[in-house]
């Protein structure tokens, strides 16, 4: 798994344009649907903290949990402006993340589990899921899926040029292993001390695996998970051969 690092620290101008506001609508939903109207809730791969952010909004008791420092050391900045003092952020793996009690459910977004790379990991880090949720509580996910990867990103060039920073985005994706590479290419405008402005640049190499539903499904049920339904995360509609990235709901089911 890798972390973020210099990357952090352009992540949100790059990513200004997700829909966080909307993701969070579709998390609320859910939630409320199952009756956790409030309490305490654990996000995994929280990144930079703006979902957290968005639930603590929301009336929820947050827990952040992420493997890169740099990201959480923005979401840390974004908690001091906020005000959002009782937000817990966590640098643990979410194959071996530990809570000191169970939450009411447990979400994770934005692709963060295409990060873990083997089946192992992914049934690892649901069964530590399950073994924190409050009986009956709820896991809502996105993954990116493996049609996403081989069709739509696999092996294209991405590149986006703004007046403080830029970047490319190569990927390379291994048809066998379901494995997409993509090496960042990040340049960043800094202020130098004699006034001149230059830009930095800095790399970084990144790694996820594309799953499909029924991968889930069979990691969920080896991990002693209920699951309950998937949906498109695009059209929110069924999940087709199309699907880029899908939502899925499970449940927890003893310990």
């Amino acid at each position: 798994m890798e972390a973020y690092t210099d990357f952090a620290s352009v992540y949100d101008q790059f990513m200004d344009e997700t829909p966080y506001e909307q993701w969070c609508q579709n998390i609320l939903a859910v939630l409320r649907e199952y009756d956790i109207q409030n309490g305490l809730i654990l996000e995994l791969g929280c990144g930079t903290g703006s979902m957290t952010e968005l639930l603590a909004e929301n009336g929820y008791d947050m827990i952040g949990i992420d493997y890169s420092q740099d990201m959480l050391n923005i979401a840390l900045d974004k908690r001091e402006q906020s005000g959002h003092q009782d937000i817990l952020y966590l640098n643990q793996d979410m194959r071996e993340f530990e809570l000191y009690g169970t939450v009411g459910a447990v979400v994770s977004v934005c692709d963060s589990l295409n990060y873990l790379l083997e089946d192992e990991d992914v049934v690892t880090c649901f069964k530590l899921v399950n073994n924190y949720l409050d009986p009956k509580g709820i896991f809502f996910f996105d993954f990116n899926t493996r049609y996403k990867y081989e069709e739509v990103i696999g092996d294209t060039v991405i590149a986006e040029n703004r007046e403080e920073c830029s970047f490319i985005w190569e990927n390379f994706y291994d048809e066998e292993e379901r494995i997409n590479e993509y090496d960042l290419t990040i340049f960043v405008k800094e202020a130098q001390a004699s006034g001149e402005e230059l830009f930095r640049r800095f790399q970084e190499t990144h790694y996820q695996k594309g799953y499909e539903l029924e991968d889930m499904k069979r990691f969920l049920k080896e991990a002693g998970m209920e699951f309950i339904r998937a949906y498109d995360a695009d059209t929110l509609q069924e999940v087709t051969d199309t699907s880029e990235r899908i939502y899925c709901i499970a449940q927890e089911q003893g310990k």
